[in-house]
């Protein structure tokens, strides 16, 4: 069911998911208001009960969860107690708390996004700027790809299981590093940033088809957990880490390959040389440049927990494994266009990624003819994605082109189609091109 809300409505999951909520209590209150007076009032305090306990029933109580509750229970109040056979001046004053929580919310929620703001523009101090290699250079002009080098962050893609961002206090968050350790820590944001360093690296979501968007490559400010690690001293009979959102939400990674710097795993505060969005997790996220963005970690990240044993995170009792899912190397076809008005070379321009070994080469071909090497723009980072061209002499037609990456590690992007679900898509990217004649 992921996967088809993916396919057919991309960024506009959360816009569906509200549209059908709205239709949802519209369709409700017609039915309420059909109902006898008794059996409507028992229903309005039911059904405000359980929207509350869905709205709060993950921590922490957001501004916008307490809002929503608010909102839930002044309808309660203002529609149950109107439809009481017995009145009494109790109701208005009922009433008018229930509209006073509200306010009170909404001030509240109007406060901390005041705070968030603040915060967020203090981040951008000179601890925040990155080294100043801030337009890197390929050896590829505009004229040879389509495709940004490294992915605007208003056009990376976003994906999470919330409704919206938390927001979160930069003055208040701590970053704190708990159980099985000997030097628990408690880290603020400055902190984090006294120690970050840039790295380029792509970041793929799991339920990218092939061919797809929901991949950006970026250039990350982040510090090593190896190091964050070290400093709270680790108990030996720890096993795995537990990544922690304010939410509630968690990722676990296994705790050796990260430890011992085997994986190269970051706790990233900045993106593109600003902080973090609150979309991409402000203050802090979790990523392992190679793992798929849904087991690479938590975003909005509030705690970092060592413990003994497996953990069960949010996906794990919804279908998905339990390991981590690497990512495989693919290659993207972003166009394929006559190079003159009249001629018949075709040139094909995209992108590839093979984290975290790196990209050894991208290969296209044309219907069931050979493969062609295409030429490969330099490489800022064995994690990070590639450009690439190629140029084909198609006779006049249609033809059926394909590309495919082949990584440092020996894999080659496989044939055979498969599903993003359960450990991400495979296959070759086509596009059907016409030479006229």
């Amino acid at each position: 069911m992921v996967d088809l809300t993916v396919y057919l409505l991309g960024g506009k999951d959360k816009l569906a998911i509200r549209v059908g909520v709205g239709t949802t209590v519209i369709a409700t209150a017609i039915g309420l208001a059909r109902m006898p007076a008794a059996a409507r009032t028992l229903s309005v305090f039911g059904l405000s009960a359980l929207a509350t306990g869905l709205c709060l029933r993950r921590p922490p109580h957001s501004p916008l969860t307490t809002a929503t509750a608010a909102t839930v229970g002044a309808a309660a109040i203002a529609v149950g107690l109107s439809h009481t056979p017995k009145r009494d001046p109790g109701q208005a004053a009922l009433a008018v708390f229930g509209v006073g929580s509200l306010a009170a919310a909404r001030m509240m929620l109007a406060y901390r996004r005041r705070r968030h703001r603040l915060g967020t523009r203090t981040s951008q101090g000179s601890d925040w700027r990155p080294s100043g290699r801030t337009d890197p250079d390929d050896g590829f002009d505009r004229q040879l790809s389509v495709t940004p080098l490294i992915t605007p962050v208003d056009q990376f893609y976003v994906t999470d299981v919330n409704m919206g961002a938390p927001l979160v206090d930069v003055d208040e968050w701590r970053l704190t590093i708990t159980g099985l350790v000997g030097r628990p820590q408690r880290l603020s944001l400055a902190e984090l940033a006294a120690d970050a360093e840039e790295f380029d690296a792509v970041m793929v979501c799991i339920h990218n088809p092939v061919g797809g968007t929901r991949v950006g490559n970026g250039r990350w400010l982040g510090v090593r957990l190896k190091e964050l690690l070290e400093r709270a001293d680790p108990f030996a009979r720890s096993t795995t880490l537990v990544t922690r959102a304010i939410d509630g939400f968690t990722a676990s990674l296994p705790l050796g390959p990260v430890r011992t710097g085997t994986w190269d795993a970051y706790v990233v505060i900045g993106l593109n040389g600003e902080p973090l969005t609150a979309e991409h997790g402000f203050p802090a996220r979790v990523f392992v440049p190679g793992i798929y963005g849904q087991y690479s970690g938590a975003k909005w990240l509030t705690e970092l927990e060592l413990i003994a044993g497996p953990h069960s995170d949010y996906w794990s009792p919804r279908g998905w494994p339990h390991e981590p899912a690497w990512v495989q190397p693919q290659a993207r076809i972003d166009a394929a266009a006559p190079e003159a008005t009249t001629d018949r070379t075709i040139a094909v321009v995209g992108v590839a990624w093979a984290p975290p070994h790196g990209l050894a080469g991208v290969e296209v071909r044309a219907d069931d003819g050979s493969w062609q090497s295409a030429e490969l723009a330099r490489e800022l980072a064995p994690s990070s994605w590639r450009r690439w061209r190629a140029r084909l002499d198609l006779a006049p037609g249609t033809h059926l082109i394909a590309a495919r990456a082949i990584g440092r590690s020996g894999e080659v992007q496989v044939r055979r189609g498969r599903p993003p679900f359960p450990v991400g898509a495979s296959g070759w990217h086509t596009v059907t091109v016409r030479v006229c004649s």
